[in-house]
């Protein structure tokens, strides 16, 4: 039931067949559990799990003894291998490591075609003119190295953290493959970190949705997704320049490798130091981790970027060094609060009476970030709160109700979910239709502009200029979002954030998380909660350990 009718989740399968009288430790039972858990390892961010981990987890699942467990995997083994349900790998210790067979096939497929990508460039000659002094652009060493390599490798990776001039290094890298007349795309993984590609480059980005060509459509025989750039019908263009790559996670990167014919050059662009993807591995930290293609870490921070405690903070937060909070800095400071209640006052004060208005801030400039999505601090009941004081009803704004949200006209709205059968259109002069395709992608954020009851229908113009007709029935696939988690603000950049911090789980409260959400502010962080608590990430360097072996299939080859 739960291979044939995707509706229909494990644990309702299972009841049913239990009372349908099936044995609770048939074979048929825990091969699916089994099957089940390698899918909710991926939605965590796995490509694999060790075999005592995943024995641990389907035992807690269909709470039978482990030995049963073991004794069916071990007999079905030969016949899961045969279908290419699941692939078992032994690493160097000689324990077992578990696939499910998609993700064993995308790890070596996208290990193999980059180091094809890798042989099969011819490197250009660079016979671009110097920088003219009057373009104010002056090089260090470092990032003359970057646009050199650059230039001599098939793939090339660019990283570095806030301040560190990646963003005038890539400039100079398109410069020079202008001026060659070598054709490029920029993409970035979402439609806000595009929009913000394109403004610093001067040079259209798009989604990686966008350029692949995704059509919206579904293979029915395993739900793999449609894109109109594959390996029948490649991109056209020599190279290739990805931004925010920390984002991009395997079946990403998959569909993107399949789109780029030998030869083509495939530029990755980030800051490793960010939190991983939302989906599953760690794509960026295991093609650096196995030195195989040319990389430039920029390091150093510039005098300009030095003044802005934002990024003088992040980069000690990155490092593990404690920051000074004792002193309200006008671009970086600590408001210290004891309780949640005293703290969700503070954020309503700051964004609906104290921060508008002053130095040109809007109220559209200010983003609430948190860690979690429950609890008095959470994303769930910081929106219900905010929403009352930024958006409150009125006899002007009409609003529905979807599940416990009220969306009202004006509201902010997050897309939660990828939809790639929605439509969208891009409107230009006079109203008139200039661009329309579908998709709509998890982390995506607009405005809800107009609801119209009669029609079932709620009108949303996204950041990237993109407007979508949502039918009431598809507003499960958007949440409020005057606050949103952390993770979800990856690849967008905000004039000011403001951060909730009082306490929560290590897994949650760590180095690798506060870095993350410094870095996504432009003019200003404003935290309002614990100092100690503060001091206590910074000293947590407890990122969630990812099981992903890109890097070692990289390796291997």
């Amino acid at each position: 039931m739960v291979e044939d009718v995707p509706s229909v989740g494990f644990r309702t399968a299972d009841e049913i067949a239990v009372k349908a009288g099936i044995e609770t430790d048939s074979e048929y039972r825990i091969r699916s559990g089994i099957i089940y858990v390698l899918q909710q390892m991926a939605y965590m961010g796995h490509c694999y799990i060790p075999e005592d981990l995943l024995f641990e987890n389907t035992l807690k699942l269909l709470s039978l003894s482990g030995e049963s467990i073991r004794e069916v995997f071990e007999s079905q083994e030969e016949n899961l291998a045969i279908d290419r349900q699941i692939v078992i790998r032994l690493n160097e210790q000689g324990v077992k490591n578990i696939y499910l067979g998609s993700f064993d096939a995308m790890e070596r497929f996208c290990a193999h075609r980059l180091k094809e990508l890798k042989d099969t460039f011819t490197p250009y000659e660079d016979h671009t003119s110097p920088v003219k002094s009057d373009e104010d652009i002056v090089l260090d060493e470092l990032q003359e190295k970057a646009v050199k390599e650059c230039l001599s490798n098939g793939v090339f990776i660019l990283s570095g953290g806030p301040g560190t001039g990646k963003t005038t290094t890539i400039n100079e890298i398109i410069r020079r493959l202008d001026e060659q007349e070598i054709s490029f795309a920029l993409a970035a993984p979402t439609g806000r970190a595009a929009k913000r590609m394109t403004e610093t480059t001067g040079y259209e980005a798009q989604t990686i949705h966008r350029l692949l060509e995704i059509s919206g459509d579904v293979e029915s025989a395993d739900r793999k997704l449609f894109y109109g750039r594959n390996e029948d019908n490649p991109l056209e263009v020599e190279t290739v320049i990805i931004d925010e790559t920390s984002m991009l996670d395997i079946y990403l990167l998959r569909a993107l490798l399949e789109a780029l014919e030998p030869g083509t050059q495939l530029i990755l662009v980030g800051d490793v130091d960010q939190l991983p993807s939302v989906g599953p591995g760690q794509v960026l930290r295991d093609i650096m981790d196995s030195n195989a293609f040319a990389t430039v870490r920029l390091n150093r921070i510039y005098r300009q970027a030095g003044e802005s405690h934002i990024i003088s903070y992040a980069h000690m937060i990155n490092n593990g060094k404690h920051i000074d909070l004792s002193v309200k800095y006008p671009d970086f400071f600590l408001l210290e609060k004891e309780d949640a209640a005293t703290v969700q006052q503070y954020l309503v004060q700051l964004c609906a009476k104290v921060l508008p208005g002053r130095n040109g801030i809007t109220a559209g400039d200010i983003q609430i970030l948190t860690p979690m999505r429950k609890g008095p601090l959470g994303v769930e009941h910081l929106n219900e709160i905010l929403q009352k004081f930024l958006n409150p009803p009125s006899d002007d704004k009409i609003e529905t109700i979807y599940g416990n949200t009220i969306f009202r006209e004006g509201d902010r709205v997050m897309q939660i979910k990828n939809d790639y059968n929605l439509e969208w259109e891009v409107r230009g002069n006079y109203n008139i239709s200039i661009r329309e395709g579908k998709g709509v992608f998890n982390g995506d954020t607009g405005i809800a502009e107009e609801i119209n009851t009669a029609l079932r229908l709620m009108k949303v113009s996204f950041d990237d200029g993109r407007t979508v007709y949502y039918p009431f029935e598809k507003l499960e696939e958007l949440e409020l979002a005057y606050a949103v988690t952390i993770h979800k603000s990856q690849g967008s950049e905000y004039p000011v954030i403001i951060m909730p911090l009082l306490s929560g789980p290590p897994m949650l409260m760590n180095r690798n998380l506060l870095y993350t959400g410094v870095t996504r502010a432009k003019q200003c962080v404003i935290i309002v909660g614990s100092g100690a608590c503060v001091m206590n990430m910074i000293d947590t360097d407890s990122e969630q350990h990812r099981y992903t072996s890109l890097k070692e299939r990289i390796c291997e080859l």
